[in-house]
């Protein structure tokens, strides 16, 4: 069979496009139950619309013969029967221009364009992207990459822990209670949060790829991830029976058990993505800088991170400190100006929080914009799948019209999505650039990680009403921010369920 889908008659397409052109002249059924362009108002109603608690087939047929009717309705099913739905309702005219140009730029972004493979490390990469900067700009590199695959190594290893740890913490509750469940849903997700990528440069330093470089399960996880996760959920399994049976073991028993278990976990990390440096003990790195000048630096890995906040690397980064950095969301589900945390989430173990100061997009994009004046890159994370084409690399709520094929409208509030499950995080990325007019801001430059062949060379574009509605988190220097909200980090959080969309791992 051919590896390609047929394609429309290009006048099938064209008639599509006159059709959607007149689709605000057309009379549309208000009712909440009626989805398909009526041509007389007066048409008999079906029965369904008195109210039934099921759907009968004669309902169904009347739907159908009510839907067949209408010329506009079969030719859109032509079009939507041989070419993908975003194709049809592609809106090419009214969708942003693709148009790298911004009057706002930091004037150092870093290269190369970052690829993460068939991972979900986009966390990892878009915080390397960030930290590689300071780096670059000390060391005077013109490309560099810092090892996403040290992180991934250190990560999965205290992944293993806090799961184990956490299953001993709530050993009194039910296996099926929601709790448990989400924790053995997934214990070692690729995914993360800044705070996380904060809690390993603390612990283990940096190292340059090059000392690390990705090995194939760095770049194909999923194997990885499954043979592991079975491996948790059995230990799981394992450290609760143990508590069950004997309500007054040792807390050494259990940790002396718990550290076989995760001897288990490294080794199969280190067969599959190979050991990593000692972040205690000196490796050398030697490279050239933009002079072509030989350089040849002999450091530990958590010596290298320390050079991010010395003094000397802070002057070439306007003053700010990258370890610094904090989390501002914008979640309307919660009141503003409030601290939010999540629990029973996090990789090292009695280490940094997750921590989120919620605040509105005004504020978020007030510092947002003030970071990329100073030259900084900006960690965000967003909902990437909506509303966005990753071969032209543009996100923009104008892209698809779907109501345009179905004369249903898509209408949930940022905070309804929220609610629903409808939206979350799923991906991070990295803003250096923006467009303001009149003190509005108008489209944002990401730089992702997803190769060269996507967007722009690797690059996309977002639009400011994309950001408004799919844009979640940006991570910001607290210089940035009003003093009332720094202080909010300070307060008691709002500690919200694991299960919550705010949990959810970029």
């Amino acid at each position: 069979m051919g590896g390609q889908q047929s394609r429309p008659d290009m006048a099938i397409n064209k008639a599509l496009v006159e059709r959607l052109k007149v689709k605000d002249e057309m009379l549309q059924q208000q009712a909440s139950d009626g989805f398909v362009y009526v041509e007389n108002c007066e048409k008999a109603v079906p029965a369904y619309r008195s109210g039934s608690e099921t759907i009968s087939i004669s309902t169904a047929e009347e739907w159908q013969k009510e839907l067949m009717e209408d010329p506009k309705n079969r030719l859109a099913m032509s079009a939507l029967l041989s070419t993908p739905l975003n194709q049809v309702v592609s809106q090419k005219v009214s969708a942003l221009e693709d148009k790298q140009v911004y009057n706002i730029k930091i004037p150092f972004e870093g290269a190369p364009i970052t690829n993460q493979r068939s991972s979900g490390r986009c966390w990892l990469f878009a915080a390397t992207n960030v930290f590689r900067v300071a780096v670059m700009k000390k060391h005077g590199l013109k490309e560099f990459e810092l090892s996403q695959a040290y992180f991934f190594f250190w990560d999965k290893l205290e992944k293993s822990n806090f799961f184990l740890q956490s299953i001993m913490d709530t050993a009194d509750q039910e296996l099926d209670s929601r709790l448990i469940q989400s924790l053995l849903a997934s214990p070692i997700g690729d995914g993360g949060q800044w705070d996380m990528v904060a809690n390993l440069v603390a612990k283990y330093g940096i190292v340059p790829q090059s000392s690390y470089p990705d090995s194939y399960n760095a770049m194909n996880s999923s194997l990885m991830d499954s043979l592991i996760t079975t491996k948790l959920r059995e230990h799981a399994i394992t450290l609760r029976s143990m508590i069950d049976s004997n309500p007054s073991i040792s807390k050494s028993s259990l940790l002396s058990a718990k550290d076989k278990m995760l001897q288990e976990v490294h080794l199969v990390l280190t067969l599959m993505l190979g050991p990593p440096p000692n972040p205690k003990e000196k490796f050398t790195w030697e490279y050239y800088d933009n002079n072509n000048v030989y350089h040849k630096v002999l450091k530990t890995p958590l010596e290298l991170a320390n050079e991010l906040s010395a003094p000397s690397t802070r002057a070439l980064l306007s003053g700010a400190d990258v370890n610094k950095l904090f989390s501002l969301v914008n979640d309307p589900r919660n009141k503003y100006n409030t601290l939010l945390t999540v629990d029973k989430l996090g990789n090292v173990y009695g280490g940094r929080p997750i921590t989120y100061v919620n605040v509105g997009m005004d504020t978020m994009k007030k510092a947002t914009i003030a970071m990329l004046k100073a030259g900084l890159p900006v960690f965000f994370g967003s909902d990437v799948g909506k509303y966005s084409d990753s071969s032209s690399g543009i996100m923009d709520t104008a892209l698809f019209d779907y109501s345009l094929a179905f004369n249903v409208d898509l209408g949930m509030s940022k905070a309804q999505r929220l609610m629903t499950g409808e939206s979350a995080m799923t991906h991070a990325m990295v803003l250096t650039a923006v467009h303001v007019e009149n003190g509005k801001s108008i489209r944002w430059r990401v730089q992702n990680s997803w190769g060269t062949s996507p967007g722009d060379q690797g690059w996309f574009l977002m639009s400011d009403k994309w950001m408004d509605e799919f844009t979640y988190q940006v991570v910001v220097d607290p210089r940035f921010v009003d003093k009332e909200i720094r202080d909010i980090l300070s307060t008691e959080p709002k500690v919200l369920p694991l299960w919550d969309p705010m949990g959810a791992l970029a």
